[in-house]
């Protein structure tokens, strides 16, 4: 296990984070609304291609031969970026990335450095780091700026801010920026990021990124962005530093061919992003003179060695799951106190940490498949969700409290009955008998007592049939004798 994840979030399970995030009814209809609009985008313009399927099956296979042969390609993509002049680090943990990035930045004594959007330093808590040693991260991204000059937190893998709306873009504009006559179209807010940001890009020596993809065969790093503050970071410090998951490596760079059609379509519904950048070495005259890498581990090796859970790693950040999640849509990304939301944090974050934080996240989901549906590298998030499920029960009867818990009390009692027909039958006929005083005229069940409470307070149950399956057949043997 990684000795420092570097989660800054408060460890809050999902259920009581839900609750307050759906008291928030403005929340919900931002939400709402911006998934609406990318899911809606998205339909058109996968239904457009007539090999749709044939890419998220080679981005598929593409991802899982890397996953089974990550070592070979990391290394090459090591001895690649190193010819091209780029710096390689290894870290295995969110403490030694963030380590390495103030060793950097020591060396060049830099007190301020511009981000490109990266979800991968947010899982590492970088900008709290360098804000204790003195060292402002400024983001770039219009999305993240808004959650950065709001201190908010992300909301969304792609859409950070999708949370909130212009009008209250505008609000924390005015009030951070200090422009009192800011209006609130997006022409306008745009506008006051881009005053605000560019005279950084022209000053500061040092940016920080992500990376989308990392290529093995030539050394190369791919950043796809929609606003160009990534190709300003790119071009114009003198250092830059990239910040990449070992799982992001792909093996040759045709294979971006299948994920720079797989990846706008399912991120934000656009045929191809505004802006695809990779950038490999370094060169005289030519963008920055100082390339790293630092190649993340942070947990990850631990998820490849769970054969049923390891096509988590395969995911490329689309945050299509999320869009078409119904549970999402109806909290937002802040009720997974993760920065990874939605059905891939689900099934990442209790990875990452091993369980012990995130154990209630694979109970986030109805098991409706919609996330799998919609996977442009068919990761089946379902299956994987089960399969934690599974290793959570687990991890509780360990414990005392686990194994007298009344989750696992009414499983193993449920277990004993379905073993025996005739306990089955002694149980349906008590159940019939407990039933008779909270079943209304209509057939259903609207509330129950105790612990059973929890299920009436949203749904209505069907009552237990009067005669079970075997005594209606029964029954109907007889009729037919006769």
């Amino acid at each position: 296990m990684s000795a420092d994840v570097g989660h800054a979030w408060p460890d809050v399970a999902f259920p009581e984070a839900a609750k307050e995030s759906l008291k928030d009814t403005q929340l919900r209809r931002n939400v709402r609304n911006a998934t609406d609009i990318i899911t809606t985008k998205r339909g058109r313009v996968t239904g457009e291609l007539e090999d749709w399927q044939e890419l998220r099956e080679a981005g598929s296979a593409i991802r899982a031969h890397v996953l089974r042969n990550l070592d070979a390609y990391l290394v090459q993509f090591e001895q690649a970026c190193t010819a091209a002049g780029g710096q390689v680090h290894w870290a295995r943990d969110a403490a030694e990335a963030n380590a390495i990035v103030l060793e950097l930045l020591a060396a060049k004594n830099a007190k301020e450095v511009l981000k490109i959007k990266s979800m991968t330093t947010e899982e590492i808590g970088l900008n709290r780091t360098l804000a204790s040693h003195g060292i402002e991260a400024k983001e770039t991204d219009l999305a993240e700026l808004i959650i950065q000059l709001g201190k908010d937190k992300p909301s969304h893998i792609v859409v950070p801010a999708l949370h909130k709306n212009r009008h209250q873009v505008r609000e924390i504009f005015s009030r951070e920026m200090g422009l009192k006559e800011l209006g609130d179209r997006p022409e306008d807010l745009t506008e006051a990021a881009r005053q605000h940001l560019r005279e950084r890009f022209l000053r500061v020596p040092v940016a920080i990124s992500g990376a989308n993809f990392l290529i093995a065969e030539t050394g190369g790093v791919c950043i796809v962005e929609s606003e160009g503050n990534g190709r300003m970071c790119l071009t114009l410090p003198d250092m830059l530093i990239t910040i990449a998951g070992i799982e992001k490596v792909l093996p040759r760079f045709a294979d971006m061919e299948v994920f720079l059609q797989t990846l706008p379509r399912s991120a934000t519904g656009e045929r191809m992003n505004p802006y695809n950048s990779v950038w490999t070495g370094v060169r005289p005259g030519d963008g920055p003179s100082e390339f790293h890498v630092i190649l993340l581990d942070n947990g990850r090796s631990e998820i490849l060695r769970d054969a049923e859970a390891q096509q988590t790693l395969k995911c490329i950040r689309c945050a299509a799951c999320q869009n078409a999640c119904p549970v999402y849509r109806q909290t937002g990304g802040h009720a997974y106190s993760s920065v990874y939301a939605g059905p891939i944090g689900a099934i990442l974050t209790p990875q990452l940490y091993q369980l012990e934080r995130g154990s209630t996240l694979p109970y986030a989901s109805s098991l409706c498949g919609a996330c799998y549906e919609v996977c442009p590298v068919k990761i089946n998030i379902p299956e994987v969700l089960i399969h934690l499920r599974g290793e959570v029960v687990r991890e509780e009867q360990k414990t005392l409290k686990g194994r007298l818990g009344p989750w696992n009390l009414g499983m193993q009692a449920a277990a004993k009955i379905f073993l025996s027909g005739d306990r089955l039958e002694l149980a349906q006929h008590l159940g019939k008998m407990g039933q008779k005083p909270f079943v209304g005229s209509d057939g259903f069940i609207h509330h129950l007592p105790m612990m059973m409470s929890g299920w009436t307070k949203s749904r209505d149950m069907a009552a237990m049939p009067k005669e079970s399956f075997r005594q209606w057949w029964e029954k109907r043997g007889k009729e037919a004798k006769a």
